[in-house]
């Protein structure tokens, strides 16, 4: 009636078939009931009593406010699922079944859910308050997961419209409390009430069938651990403790079949309780375990590091590059602050130089470079723009968040734990901590693209400029070939192949860094160092080598911009630094480092004789000077 509260009409009195009569008052009132089609019809009868003269008015409708709650906004009938699987925790709970049973066809198909825990289980009194909207013997305890005493509720009207919640505190007693929409929804009563609960000699048939036999969905029954197979009995299997919250024929559901939500499920229980999974919790959906997922990559039993990529890889997990605090007011100062912890991941870049196909698997690339949990239980994951701008090199980077529940406002948690909202000051907070150590990983990160995405235009053997300088050198007019005797020729090789060692690629052996160099008159190297010129030349071992400066304004304004565009990733085979911008064949690029190339074979050449020292050395003043003046130009 709130949109209709200034009407006046005596029709507000005429009774709507099937309800109770209500008799004609002269005075003036709000409109006639408007409700839609469908509406409650024990909810009409109160709505009709409650605006009489002096009636009591019931601060909440029941008949109404139940139905409503089944549009309270889950984003997904997983996010609904995790409100049971959080109070499965919130009960000390060491095992959480989920069953997602799938029968009939269309369009008579049936979808039942249910959740099995082994937790502290309620007590008759409990269980009933615990049915009621708002119950809970830890109202507003921020310590714990939940805190209203509404989700378990909410989520289980969220799929259907009745669900029915069973405990027990010893073996075979089970108290059942039964929440049905439709029921409440025809009772005329002002106020409803909860019956006691009902003590069943057992769960019931319906139920009895989850727990005995193996799901539709996975298909192979070998993949699922059946909780009561043939021989045990479902007392015994259910033990001396536990809760199951059942919702059967489920109408509201975000996706249409088993298959469907069991792997969305598995995929998303994963990483939401990989913290309490990495404790002991085990969770099964559909009678098959779960693996804890790790989008920080730092858990060493989490299921990227038995990807069989990593097989014969020592670095199977991320570095912890840094952990900071910051503090955080509840209220804009109003109470005490408190700690929340940031962690500062690096995934192993340098190592992981696989097929894009296998990281893809492992999830390197699925947006997630954020994950914010309240009491070790995760709310948010993906990326936040308010504290970073999307780009490549933030694949291989991961910001952890953990904050406790007293600052649930700061970081604007809901009671359904869909998401977060931070406010300002928290932004503010987490980004000055941990800034300065973004800015060195991703520095750090694009450098090992840029290398890598300039290492694949030679593969395994001289880039095309090596390749090309080699092709001209005989042509040139004074040679870089020495005159050497058989034993000067045996040591220079031994040289090489220590000289190779220092000039390995990512990724690469040293027979194969060795053949490499021993290929090729020209090597060109990369190195990384905020006070070096922005390139070196060594003649060393008739080899002219080129050390290009990777911190430099001069390879980040030019040089890497011209590399990135040298090395095409071909869908499944790309390697893990490239970068995703990084185009075909780039003569640009090629031109750019014969430039470099030919500057370094002059130099080598002028100052190859020790007449030619004067002349070395002002060659390494100029290219100081050179290089310093570069870098305060390109700073301007």
């Amino acid at each position: 009636m709130d949109t209709h509260a200034t009407q006046t009409a005596e029709t507000i009195a005429q009774p709507v078939e099937g309800d109770e009569a209500v008799p004609v008052v002269d005075t003036p009132k709000a409109g006639p009931l408007t409700w839609g089609e469908n509406s409650p019809r024990g909810g009409r009868t109160v709505m009709h009593r409650a605006l009489r003269e002096d009636a009591n008015v019931p601060l909440f409708l029941a008949q109404t406010f139940i139905q409503s709650l089944r549009d309270v906004g889950y984003d997904s009938t997983i996010s609904a699922l995790c409100e049971h699987v959080d109070n499965s925790i919130g009960a000390g709970a060491r095992n959480v079944r989920v069953y997602i049973r799938q029968t009939g066809r269309q369009p008579s198909q049936r979808i039942d859910v249910g959740v099995l825990d082994d937790g502290a289980g309620m007590a008759e009194q409990v269980l009933k308050v615990a049915t009621s909207f708002g119950g809970s013997t830890n109202y507003n305890n921020r310590s714990g997961i939940g805190r209203f005493g509404m989700g378990m509720k909410t989520a289980g009207l969220s799929m259907a419209p009745a669900m029915e919640i069973i405990s027990w505190q010893s073996r075979g007693a089970y108290y059942r409390m039964t929440l049905d929409t439709e029921a409440i929804g025809r009772d005329k009563a002002n106020l409803v009430t909860l019956p006691d609960p009902e003590l069943l000699e057992d769960v019931g048939a319906d139920l009895a069938g989850l727990f005995m036999q193996p799901m539709g969905y996975p298909r192979n029954a070998a993949d699922q651990n059946v909780l009561a197979p043939r021989g045990i009995e479902i007392a015994d299997a259910l033990g001396a403790s536990g809760t199951i919250i059942y919702m059967p024929n489920c109408d509201r559901l975000s996706a249409r079949t088993e298959r469907t939500l069991v792997d969305q499920a598995t995929k998303v229980f994963a990483h939401v309780y990989r913290r309490h999974i990495a404790k002991g919790l085990r969770i099964h959906v559909n009678n098959r375990l779960l693996q804890a997922v790790d989008p920080t990559f730092a858990m060493p039993g989490a299921r990227h590091a038995g990807h069989p990529a990593l097989e014969g890889i020592e670095a199977k997990s991320s570095r912890l590059v840094v952990k900071r605090k910051c503090s955080i007011f509840p209220n804009g100062g109003a109470s005490a602050a408190h700690d929340v912890t940031i962690r500062l991941y690096a995934l192993p870049i340098r190592d992981w130089r696989l097929p894009r196909k296998a990281l893809n698997e492992m999830g390197v690339f699925q947006d997630q470079t954020v994950s914010i949990l309240r009491n070790d239980r995760e709310v948010f994951l993906g990326h936040l723009n308010s504290l970073l701008r999307r780009h490549s090199d933030l694949a291989w980077l991961r910001i952890e968040i953990e904050f406790p529940g007293e600052l649930d406002e700061a970081f604007g948690v809901a009671s359904n734990k869909q998401g977060v909202r931070l406010r300002e000051d928290v932004i503010q907070g987490v980004w000055k901590a941990i800034k300065d150590d973004v800015a060195a990983i991703r520095e750090d990160i694009r450098d090992v693209q840029a290398r890598n995405a300039i290492e694949r235009r030679g593969g395994s053997g001289p880039s095309t400029a090596e390749a090309k300088a080699n092709e001209a050198d005989p042509f040139q007019a004074r040679s870089l070939d020495e005159d050497l005797t058989e034993a000067e020729r045996a040591d220079m090789e031994r040289n090489l192949r220590a000289l190779a060692v220092g000039l390995r690629r990512e990724g690469e052996s040293e027979d194969d860094a060795f053949a490499r160099i021993q290929a090729s008159k020209y090597v060109l190297h990369y190195k990384s160092d905020r006070y070096w010129p922005f390139y070196e030349v060594e003649h060393k071992y008739g080899r002219v080598i080129l050390t290009i400066n990777t911190a430099h304004p001069f390879y980040e304004r030019l040089y890497k911009p011209l590399a990135e565009f040298c090395s095409k990733p071909q869908g499944e085979d790309a390697e893990a630094g490239d970068a995703p911008e990084v185009a075909g064949e780039s003569p640009l690029a090629v031109a750019l480092d014969l430039l470099l190339l030919s500057l370094a074979r002059t130099q080598s050449v002028m100052g190859a004789s020790k007449e030619a020292r004067p002349a070395t050395d002002l060659f390494e003043d100029m290219r100081r000077e050179w290089s310093e003046t570069l870098k305060k130009q390109m700073a301007a």
